[in-house]
């Protein structure tokens, strides 16, 4: 007989152990699954990671054990359901966070936001915003590192979304437009910067706006379940546009696809800053709106907030619904262009463009149908986005993502 010892695992606690050791890789999937809302019982966890009951029982209690997700100590069942009960997953609401910011043309705001999209607390927004990044980016992460020291918190890491196409791998603001920011501004660099003077943890992320928000609405908003995904929205200033593929965004080649603000729809109408004329930038945001309203745009709130305003209250004045179809024409026509070059499943609308398909959505749709190839072989679904702050927990999400790739080695 040898005097080798016996290598196979004796005793509950060794057992446990190797069916975490097995499961191991599986804790980034099992974490996005809870994450994500498509995980919320541990037999659910079972059958989408395909292990068995007790791996993934292992995998759901490591998880806990790092702070990041709740497993119900009683398991329960719906009634009149069948089967054996199965306890029930949900991120921890008092787990870490990351710290999201988000500068637009009427300001910047910071926010600290949990798994699942949670927005745990947000800073009081600033209305003025600097022509110079480092003093902006500067003074919003000094609030998200205020709201850090008041909640107590651990921070995976930072992410921040501007209103300008983001060159990569450097992460520059090639034409912040609509913020007087130095065109190329290194705005990643400056960011991270910024969080390590601030003393905060875990790496620093920035972001086309409208990308981050099409993310976050495909996570855990108006574009859950989707394959291909197109949104277009339109928040402070100009418009913009998104593409999730199989649940990954469409960045392109160095960063700048989905440009869609520059697809014109208006040969002869307004000159656009990229050089062209009657784009979608120009021809179909708030300030569009309010100029084809024959409104003059006030300085007391942001132009979103007065077209929102008039739309909601005003929408019999003849001016303000002649107003509506005539933006919703210009973006139907957008769409349909898109449409045809990208046949997404699902089309999304953001800020402004949300309100008009609230407005009348039989004429956005009927638009898009009769302009679309596809569109006349069943339609795209269109809808509004649902998250309220959709460009911050999608900014949050980049700090999130190394989390979700590899929950151990990020939080070791």
């Amino acid at each position: 007989m040898s005097g080798k010892a016996d290598p196979r695992p004796t005793g509950e606690g060794t057992t446990s152990r190797t069916r975490l050791d097995r499961g191991r890789g599986a804790l980034g999937p099992a974490l996005e699954l809870v994450h994500t809302g498509r995980a919320p019982t541990r037999a659910v966890l079972t059958a989408e990671l395909g292990v068995t009951r007790a791996t993934a029982g292992a995998v759901a209690a490591e998880l806990e054990a790092l702070g990041l997700i709740r497993v119900d100590a009683r398991p329960g069942a719906a009634a009149g359901s069948q089967g054996r009960p199965s306890h029930r997953l949900s991120v921890a609401e008092d787990g870490p966070v990351a710290l999201a910011a988000q500068v637009h043309a009427d300001g910047f705001r910071a926010a600290l936001v949990g798994l699942g999209g949670r927005i745990v607390a947000t800073a009081p927004g600033c209305e003025v915003v600097d022509a110079d990044p480092a003093k902006v980016l500067g003074s919003v992460v000094a609030a998200g590192a205020d709201l850090l020291r008041v909640t107590g918190r651990r921070c995976v890491g930072a992410g921040l979304a501007v209103p300008s196409a983001m060159a990569e791998p450097e992460g520059l603001a090639l034409n912040p437009m609509h913020l007087a920011w130095p065109a190329g501004a290194p705005v990643r660099e400056i960011f991270a910067e910024q969080v390590r003077a601030a003393g905060l943890d875990g790496p620093a992320f920035a972001g086309n706006d409208v990308n981050l928000a099409a993310l976050a609405e495909h996570r855990h908003g108006a574009g859950r379940g989707a394959r291909d995904l197109l949104c277009v929205a339109t928040g402070h200033r100009g418009v913009g546009g998104a593409l999730v593929l199989d649940g990954r965004l469409h960045t392109g080649s160095s960063g700048l696809a989905l440009e869609v603000g520059h697809v014109a729809v208006n040969p002869g109408g307004r000159p656009c800053h990229c050089g062209s004329r009657g784009c979608l930038d120009v021809e179909a945001d708030p300030l569009a709106f309010l100029t084809a309203a024959g409104r003059e745009p006030g300085p007391e709130v942001s132009l979103l907030k007065q077209a929102d305003t008039l739309i909601r209250e005003h929408y019999d004045d003849p001016a303000v619904r002649s107003a509506v179809a005539t933006l919703i024409d210009r973006l139907g026509l957008g769409l349909a262009g898109l449409v045809n070059i990208l046949n997404p499943d699902r089309i999304i609308l953001g800020g402004l463009h949300g309100i008009l398909l609230d407005a009348a959505p039989d004429r956005l749709r009927a638009v898009v149908a009769d302009r679309s190839l596809w569109g006349r072989s069943g339609g795209v679904p269109i809808l509004a986005c649902t998250l309220a702050h959709n460009s911050l927990a999608g900014a949050a999400e980049l700090a999130w993502q190394p989390v979700l790739d590899d929950p151990l080695g990020a939080l070791a």
